[in-house]
């Protein structure tokens, strides 16, 4: 079950000269978050924060009661394992190895491994439209197809956290919204909480609650449930 993500007080500091700093955020378990601004304000590096691929040099980084960025490295690996699917701008799919490999590769990071592990990765690709395809390695795959593969990777777990960057930055417009449109019916599916980095307009104008950074606040959330995006001003 997806537990709330919050985030607050987060900065970031790049050497002496540069220090990115954020508005705080809660997002409840389940809903959807695209965020958007201009190069170099940190959009990835958010999202990483919350993946605890990174640990922000202030502030805290909370899914449930869990204090993410106050664990140690082989902690925030086994938080990732169990509670997160992260979908790379870049895919980063293994290119000796097959759609069904490259998921396999993922169940067995989380530490899903056997008889369990193929059926699940099947699953994933079959539910995916890939079924057709397991054999087949990433340059043997369409853009669209390897974009499905690293969906298929991200959520062969069943992860309550599903977070992705720039998901249509490779894609043509109609197959951009094809991709976001599969990325919210699966987090759905899944019951699980969506965080999607983009500078896409189309991909932003999709969510109803948006965070835009480089500017003092977030943009107005409509219709946002209470205690959800919160954004200071």
């Amino acid at each position: 079950m997806a537990q709330a993500l919050s985030l607050t007080h987060i900065s970031h500091a790049y050497g002496p000269d540069v220090t990115l700093s954020y508005p705080d955020l809660h997002l409840e378990g389940g809903q959807e978050l695209v965020i958007s601004g201009p190069s170099g304000v940190g959009k990835t590096t958010l999202l990483h924060f919350m993946a605890g691929l990174l640990r922000p040099t202030g502030g805290e980084v909370r899914y449930g009661e869990l204090l993410v960025n106050a664990l140690s490295e082989s902690g925030r690996d086994l938080f990732r394992a169990r509670n997160v699917g992260y979908v790379f701008q870049d895919f980063h799919l293994m290119p000796g190895y097959s759609a069904l490999e490259n998921v396999l590769l993922g169940l067995g990071l989380a530490g899903i491994r056997g008889a369990a592990a193929l059926t699940r990765a099947r699953e994933s690709l079959t539910a995916l439209g890939l079924a057709q395809r397991l054999h087949h390695s990433p340059n043997q795959l369409s853009t669209g197809e390897r974009q499905r593969v690293a969906l298929a990777r991200a959520v062969a777990h069943r992860p309550a956290l599903l977070l992705a960057d720039e998901p249509t930055a490779h894609l043509d417009p109609s197959r951009g919204g094809e991709a976001v449109a599969l990325l919210r019916r699966t987090a759905g599916e899944l019951g699980a909480t969506l965080v999607v980095v983009s500078h896409d307009p189309a991909v932003v104008n999709a969510f109803e609650q948006r965070l835009e950074l480089g500017k003092v606040a977030a943009a107005p959330l409509p219709k946002q449930p209470q205690g959800a995006g919160r954004v200071p001003a």
